[in-house]
């Protein structure tokens, strides 16, 4: 019989934040589905089977910094209650109690530098510097135990006490709900042992004393693991989710402005002379096997090729490949920085520029069109106009080309585009994108 994947808000509890790393495996659309459903069904979707022996190592990276939450908490916790201990107490037993809250705050100084740092994670030296701060949170009540006065005991239990409550914490996001329920136990007898010390009797009360506050730890620590955790994943759900919608647009994009093009500039081309007919077919067929080819193959290192060269030379080359098809444009190109704009969009900009202008070469009536570049409203307008036929945006509403290639592209990168046109009035188009 196969054995039963475990749920992912059981290992969340059993392992703690690492859990994290197996987020994204075993999602169902359902999970990322905007449609409202009850709430306890969507949580139960989110708590459902995981794949145990997979690891998303960014996200195992990002889980790590959880750990920052009881750092900071000993950090102010600490201090907190040794400057109380000496309000009430003075210099009476200062020493231990002052040892005590100095090795608390050097251990979570060196944790928060040590997870802040730039150098890779590596698990190994995670696990021996929480040996070691586990070490000091089980001996620091002996210690105070055995070197204070009975007299001042209790008050200065409450110093390794706090430490305690944050490696309670700690263990509980770092390594699951196991670990810090074995602490809490243990914690019960080295109380005893510690009071025994100092009083000459173990005596119960004090041993129970801080249980309470554990307790709530405990709870607190669950609490913000499984917030974390399913939060986490309905994220990740809705991302993922997203991202396909996105690549499927991209998708339909390239297709529309590469092989739906092609076939329309093929059934456009010169009907007259079959000799020249198949001649044009075959340079188009020539040049779109070749631009598919480049996408397919290698879209990242295109782009990265045309990241060297600045939006002004972008359009360049795009007025000579819309030249090599009869329509001509003229570049009016205002001065602009070259890195006033990032790349991705400057290829937005150039990709839609490039739609605009085969609508005017398919639908406008004419050769030429104008290309201005300026800056405009804290942004850099590119303002595509012919003086063709035209149309009438109430009876014509936008194509897939307008609305997806024009407008999404924009959008996608903070942008905005605006059409403006009339029958016998030719066609404006306005995209602007922010610096």
């Amino acid at each position: 019989m196969a054995k039963r994947p475990p749920s992912f808000l059981v290992m969340l509890l059993r392992r703690g934040a690492p859990a994290l790393a197996t987020a994204t495996s075993e999602l169902s659309d359902e999970v990322g589905d905007p449609t409202p459903i009850r709430a306890l069904r969507r949580i139960q979707q989110m708590s459902g089977p995981v794949d145990a022996t997979y690891r998303d190592n960014l996200l195992l990276r990002a889980a790590r910094y959880v750990a920052l939450v009881p750092l900071v908490y000993r950090l102010f916790a600490v201090p907190g209650a040794f400057g109380v201990y000496v309000a009430a107490h003075g210099m009476t037993g200062i020493g231990p109690v002052g040892l005590v809250t100095l090795g608390s705050v050097g251990l979570s100084l060196y944790g928060i530098r040590w997870m802040l740092r730039s150098a890779p994670f590596q698990p190994q030296y995670a696990a021996r510097l929480l040996a070691v701060d586990l070490a000091f949170t089980l001996l620091a009540p002996l210690a105070v135990g055995a070197l204070v006065p009975g007299s001042v005991y209790s008050d200065a239990m409450t110093v390794p006490g706090k430490h305690l409550l944050g490696e309670v914490a700690l263990l509980a996001l770092a390594l699951g709900m196991p670990a810090a329920a074995a602490l809490a136990v243990v914690s019960f007898p080295i109380r005893m042992l510690a009071s025994l010390f100092a009083t000459g009797h173990g005596a119960p009360g004090d041993a129970l004393a801080t249980f309470p506050s554990i307790l709530g730890v405990l709870f607190t620590a669950t609490g913000a693991l499984v917030l974390i955790g399913l939060g986490t994943r309905l994220a990740l759900a809705y991302g993922i989710r997203n991202g396909r919608i996105a690549e499927r647009a991209r998708q339909h994009r390239v297709l529309h402005d590469s092989v739906l093009q092609t076939l329309e500039a093929i059934a456009l081309a010169n009907k007259g002379d079959p000799v020249a007919r198949l001649a044009e077919v075959q340079r188009l067929a020539r040049a779109q096997s070749m631009e598919l080819r480049q996408t397919i193959e290698n879209e990242a290192s295109d782009r990265s090729e045309a990241g060297s060269r600045p939006l002004g030379e972008k359009l360049a080359s795009l007025a000579a490949e819309m030249a090599r098809d009869g329509l001509r444009a003229q570049l009016v190109i205002a001065e602009l920085d070259d890195d006033t704009l990032s790349e991705v969009r400057q290829i937005a900009i150039r990709d839609a520029v490039r739609e605009s202008l085969r609508n005017t070469l398919k639908h406008a009536g004419t050769d030429k069109v104008v290309v201005r570049v300026e800056e405009q409203e804290g942004g850099v307008a590119v303002i595509t106009r012919d003086h063709g036929a035209g149309f009438s945006l109430d009876s014509r509403p936008a194509g897939f080309g307008i609305s997806e290639s024009i407008t999404a592209r924009l959008n996608e990168v903070g942008g905005t585009a605006r059409v403006e046109s009339a029958p016998g009035n030719g066609t404006r188009v306005t995209l602007w994108v922010p610096f």
